[in-house]
């Protein structure tokens, strides 16, 4: 079961690609999260929509959002694909134990050992305002999440 809109979001804190520790608690107060699941690095619709973000992270930006993607891959996969993609936001592995953070989300694919395409958009008090959630191949509708980030701002 996914976690819903109006619930408290799981805390989490996970290893970015420079294997530095990054928590959800840690915007609380400052700024709402953008917490994107994707099932894997260099896959090609996970590519377009991190790449999407990317181009319109100013959008996330201007808007007080974090956005961070979360995914299974190992730190220094994360860390090569992020280089090599110019993303400037934290992408962190939930590698180790094996999909703990997409498990309590509510997202974890048992069969492919992977999460599935969830979102979910956290408010600066923790309490998720947005939650949308693909099955595998099923690409986002990314002007959704837009949208919710707008209300939040309005």
């Amino acid at each position: 079961m996914a976690v819903e809109v109006g619930s408290k979001a799981p805390e989490f804190t996970l290893k970015d690609g420079n294997r530095q520790d990054v928590s959800l608690s840690s915007f609380q107060g400052s700024k709402n999260v953008l917490v994107v699941f994707y099932p894997f690095a260099f896959s090609g619709i996970c590519k377009g929509e991190l790449c999407q973000l990317r181009d319109e992270l100013a959008t996330y930006s201007s808007a007080e959002v974090q956005v961070l993607g979360v995914s299974v891959d190992t730190p220094f996969s994360l860390k090569v694909w992020a280089d090599e993609q110019g993303y400037e936001f934290p992408l962190l592995s939930d590698f180790w134990p094996h999909g703990e953070v997409a498990k309590a989300y509510g997202v974890f694919n048992e069969g492919g050992g992977m999460a599935n395409r969830g979102t979910f958009l956290i408010d600066k008090t923790g309490v998720v305002r947005f939650v949308e959630i693909n099955q595998p191949g099923e690409a986002r509708d990314q002007d959704a999440w837009k949208k919710a980030v707008a209300s939040l701002t309005a």
